[in-house]
């Protein structure tokens, strides 16, 4: 009863989004195709994009989409299928300034067309240039510096450069698209089928289930793939593709099991793997059926594997059930970081999750000492104002907080297995569906009705108000004693650097950082660095013992030393400094000053 109230209000009640110019509550988007040109030598996309849309109410007679200054608009028209109208009509637009990360396009309609319930069709022809969602790079910033390269980055409201659309997570359509291309070229979308002709070089696509405009993706260039499972591939440029099935082997394929056994089954079909150069601007990005992520997280097993379980989780949450606004980014993040612990821990044990964990509340703690307690981006739910660009709003707080609420819907309901199937009818109930925290929140307490009997939503202190509105830590974190076997060791090295300038050489040597994870010893020298500035003569000594082996292992590792190095003013080790910075730093920066 209280979860139908609430849709019902729900109902009445539009749903806003301020980051969004465009009237989407006004019309409902059905459908979308694609069709566009790659032209890598001038770096546009041209072509054309026809939106199949339901007028909803009476009387209204302007169609606003998101849209961006980089777009040049050159003709818009309108059709109504089975009508008897069989030529387009000609529509008169305005493009009006809304954020520094968009613009808004005002097509007027034609009254005659626009009827309650019936389809109408708007094709919008348009050349992209140099918008925030479409990255280009030349040859020699790609990992082979033999062809050029495009790709686009959605998240959060950048795909309003690439196409015009109702950039906002609260309306999914299906889509379908055309893309033609340079001999040479492969085309890759985030779409669950493709097909291409090699005489034509066109690569077809269709999205037969309904996603939001951010998790629109493409990238072309010269791409291989080999299939790593049944359902899953993985893509890069040739000469990472080795080094990238070898890290992944079989395991894609595995840790969906894990999880459809969790979450119930994986609807996407597809689930394959880009792996991107360094000038990618995120971690990863998990675009239904195809994942990208950068390249370089190659270099280290644990963190690929962290951040491709993530993306997989997204599979159901973020992806399946997607949060309305980004002001409630946390119901897309904090359950999908809740479910990858869910499967690390099946799959690789409580200890190596409860470490992972770790890592990042720290991180959260730390970011917390910086900004204060009280600061608003701590809050689960953020308000912001018109104009702020709701990707500057994506942080620790989102994921952990997020996810330390979710961590604590699960001990109310006294079971984690029965928490699992709970997940897994939220997401059978909300699939293709955008969601707010209170569906979330009205759907538990019916599925747990003596949990609501026992008014857990208003218990003094943890209130689930006081959860997604207030400032500050999380007020609930899970036990993470599983992870002592792993963690202790790493706060007893701390403790002995910590308290005595030259430790005995023995007693530091018995702590064999060769064989330790890299979970450990980032968790190592971030508790160090919580601790900075320290003596010199504990980082000269700290340097002695393990600057050569930080020097081998991942750039995780190796920045975390290198942070300690810069902080502790520690001149020895600067060249290391010098020398990080030109490997990881140079091709990025090259692509970005290029870009900007």
């Amino acid at each position: 009863i209280t979860l139908s109230l609430s849709l019902s209000l729900y109902s009445e009640c539009p749903l806003v989004d301020v980051a969004s110019a465009s009237n989407f509550s006004c019309f409902q988007l059905q459908h979308f195709h694609l069709d566009l040109r790659l032209n890598f030598a001038v770096k546009e996309m041209s072509g054309w994009l026809v939106l199949d849309l339901i007028p909803i109410q009476m009387g209204n007679h302007i169609l606003v989409l998101d849209s961006h200054p980089s777009l040049l608009i050159h003709s818009i028209d309108c059709k109504v299928p089975r009508s008897g109208q069989e030529e387009p009509v000609s529509l008169t637009y305005r493009i009006d300034p809304f954020t520094d990360y968009g613009s808004s396009l005002n097509i007027s309609l034609p009254a005659a067309a626009v009827k309650p319930g019936r389809l109408i069709e708007i094709t919008i022809r348009y050349t992209t240039t140099d918008g925030p969602a479409i990255w280009w790079l030349d040859s020699e910033l790609t990992c082979g510096q033999s062809r050029p390269l495009v790709f686009t980055q959605g998240h959060s409201v950048c795909n309003r450069s690439f196409f015009p659309c109702f950039d906002t997570p609260a309306v999914k359509s299906t889509y379908t698209a055309t893309v033609r291309v340079p001999d040479g070229v492969t085309v890759l979308m985030s779409a669950s089928r493709s097909a291409y002709s090699k005489q034509d070089r066109v690569f077809q696509f269709s999205m037969e289930f309904p996603v939001p405009s951010y998790l629109v993706a493409l990238v072309a260039g010269e791409l291989q793939h080999v299939d790593v499972g049944p359902r899953s591939r993985v893509w890069a440029e040739p000469c990472l593709l080795s080094c990238a099935v070898k890290k992944l082997g079989g395991s894609v394929e595995h840790w969906l099991g894990v999880a459809e056994d969790l979450f119930g089954p994986y609807l996407w079909g597809r689930c394959d793997i880009v792996f991107l150069p360094p000038s990618f601007p995120i971690v990863a990005m998990e675009n239904p059926c195809l994942t990208f992520i950068i390249a370089s997280i190659l270099e280290s097993s644990e963190f690929l594997l962290i951040d491709v379980i993530h993306e997989i989780a997204h599979g159901w949450f973020g992806n399946t059930v997607t949060n309305a606004t980004w002001e409630e980014m946390w119901l897309s993040e904090g359950l999908a970081t809740y479910a990858q612990r869910r499967i690390t821990t099946e799959a690789y044990g409580e200890a190596f999750t409860c470490l992972e964990t770790v890592v990042r509340l720290d991180a959260l703690h730390r970011q917390l000492r910086l900004l204060g307690d009280n600061n608003p981006v701590s809050k689960l739910q953020v308000k912001f104002e018109p104009g702020v660009n709701p990707s500057s709003l994506m942080n620790l707080f989102t994921y952990e907080k997020g996810f330390c609420f979710v961590s604590y819907l699960s001990k109310l309901c006294g079971d984690i297995h029965r928490f699992d199937h709970f997940l897994r009818d939220y997401i059978s109930k909300f699939k293709f569906k955008s969601v707010v925290a209170q569906d979330l929140i009205d759907y538990f307490l019916g599925y747990f009705p003596e949990l609501q009997g026992a008014a857990v939503a208003q218990r003094e202190g943890l209130e689930f108000e006081r959860w997604l509105s207030g400032c500050g830590p999380p007020l609930y974190e899970p036990d993470l004693s599983g992870g002592d076997p792993l963690i202790q060791p790493v706060q007893d090295l701390c403790d002995l650097w910590r308290n005595i300038e030259c430790p005995d050489l023995q007693t530091v040597t018995s702590f064999d950082l060769s064989v330790w994870s890299t979970f450990q010893i980032v968790l190592f020298l971030d508790r160090m660095l919580d601790h900075s500035p320290l003596p010199h003569g504990v980082m000269a000594n700290l340097s002695s013992c393990y600057s050569t082996l930080f020097d081998g292992l991942n750039a995780e590792v190796q920045i975390r030393w290198l942070q300690m190095v810069v902080r502790n003013t520690f001149y020895p080790d600067l060249p290391r400094v010098q020398a990080f910075l030109h490997k990881h730093v140079r091709a990025r920066q090259h692509a970005l000053t290029y870009r900007y």
